[in-house]
């Protein structure tokens, strides 16, 4: 078979970028592992790439004959991916991807843009009946009863590239928030990936905020944050000016028709130290007759970026919402608990976000070399799974 493979997915894992060390010694913590780390490590990797989400379906995989295919030296049981996981060190499996997406820069999977947005985002996954570890979130109606329980976490991703590479993920417990959680995952992804990875955060309007706003530039990073009624003296100023104007610009963005009014000298609020506020409101038209409008705010100059990329900037939002969150839960499993403990959740999620970027990687630019169309993502599982099967020998008889 010319086509890929789950062993040449393995062989660009490990030569081309560069995570043999990783693999190798990723932060076990077991104190007389009788199974290597790296056995179990790939193994839930490519378990992941083939979207066998639960351990009980790899316990199968690599018990079945299709061992030898996916490069996995020996089965176990899910017993022992259940203990493995409880005992990695998270920090190895965050370093390790951090590095493979700054490699991903450097071997120019970004080229042919200017400039590298940060998204940051969160969600909710892993209901639960009964509470069991302590990530759990209580889920109350409104007469405060308990109804089941949720795990929550943030995530940062890479927008407006043409290739979307999750970078970390940040849960939080009860008591917690997301606002919280996503400062501390912006300070920890600026400073695995380095501060002149990126140009721009952006965030939905929870985030619009004097604090959080002054970190991201802290970090050296614009920002381009959704505009709601939680700032109501600058929203209902920007509506009162925008609704009297013609629209500064008009543009087709694929079938969409598009209308932006844009201006950069509203007054800041009170607590925020910028001279001024740029201010960004589109009108989308679709060929249903839908109509999709939006304000945003920004720090950027229009002298640096005009209206047409700031919007580009602005919907590049709704990547880590629909290549992020819908792939990681649909296709990846992200809600489903396989081993309900705290540490073995953080690390299975982290792992789900490394098998997304590098099938990513993968599939749109290792394989996508030539005119060819590249690969969807489901036409690859196909093609790794159809190798798992060799072919049997013709019958002579």
């Amino acid at each position: 078979m010319s086509g890929p493979t789950p062993r040449r997915l393995q062989r660009y894992v490990l030569r081309r970028l560069r995570l043999r060390v990783y693999i190798q010694a990723p932060g076990d913590g077991r104190r007389r592992p009788q199974i290597g780390a790296r056995v179990i490590l790939w193994a839930l990797l490519i378990g992941l790439m083939l979207r066998e989400w639960s351990f009980h379906a790899l316990e199968a995989l690599v018990r079945s004959p299709a061992r030898q295919g996916l490069g996995v030296g020996r089965g176990f049981s899910e017993d022992t991916l259940a203990y493995f996981t409880e005992r990695l060190d998270p920090g190895p499996t965050r370093a390790a991807l951090a590095a493979t997406v700054r490699r991903a820069k450097r071997n120019k999977a970004f080229d042919g843009t200017r400039w590298i947005g940060l998204a940051v985002d969160g969600t909710g996954a892993g209901r639960c009946r009964e509470a069991h570890c302590a990530l759990c979130h209580p889920i109350r109606d409104e007469q405060g009863r308990v109804h089941g329980h949720l795990h929550h976490l943030c995530l940062v991703s890479v927008v407006g590239t043409g290739v979307v590479l999750p970078v970390d993920l940040e849960p939080y417990p009860p008591g917690d928030s997301e606002y919280v959680a996503g400062q501390r995952l912006l300070e920890r992804a600026v400073a695995t990936l380095g501060r002149r990875f990126a140009d721009y955060v952006v965030v939905d309007g929870e985030f619009a905020t004097a604090p959080f706003l002054h970190l991201a530039g802290d970090l050296g990073l614009r920002v381009v944050a959704r505009l709601k009624g939680n700032l109501p003296e600058l929203s209902t100023a920007a509506q009162a000016r925008f609704t009297a104007q013609p629209p500064t610009a008009t543009f087709e963005d694929e079938r969409d028709r598009v209308e932006v009014w844009d201006a950069e000298d509203f007054d800041p609020w009170e607590t925020l130290r910028w001279a001024t506020v740029r201010v960004l409101r589109y009108r989308q038209y679709k060929p249903d007759g839908t109509v999709v409008e939006a304000y945003w705010l920004t720090d950027w100059p229009a002298r640096q970026v005009g209206s047409r990329a700031l919007y580009g900037m602005a919907k590049s939002r709704w990547e880590i919402e629909n290549q992020g969150f819908n792939d990681a839960k649909t296709r990846y499993g992200l809600e489903h608990l396989s081993h309900h403990h705290a540490n073995s959740l953080l690390v299975r999620w982290l792992l789900v976000l490394f098998a997304l970027t590098i099938e990513r990687l993968y599939r749109l630019r290792y394989l996508h070399r030539g005119r060819h169309s590249p690969h969807t993502a489901i036409e690859l599982v196909r093609l790794l799974r159809l190798a798992l099967c060799p072919p049997r020998p013709p019958d002579t008889s």
